[in-house]
């Protein structure tokens, strides 16, 4: 299956409230921080990288 962004973009995105490295979750729909257990959505192909708009992990539900 492929990806919904970029290995390349992927690569460079750090969480925007601790820098950790983001990894794709299970379901490809979000980036998951897993030092702050936060969730950015990907929304159409681009990943939604504000602090306000992170899901904690516990609480994601993709769709």
């Amino acid at each position: 299956m492929d990806t919904p962004i970029a290995k390349e973009l992927l690569d460079i995105l750090a969480c925007p409230k601790c820098k950790a490295s983001v990894m794709l979750t299970e379901d490809m729909h979000g980036l998951l921080c897993e030092k702050c257990r936060l969730i950015y959505e990907i929304r159409d192909g681009i990943p939604v990288m504000l602090i306000d708009e992170a899901v904690p992990a516990d609480e994601w539900k993709a769709g």
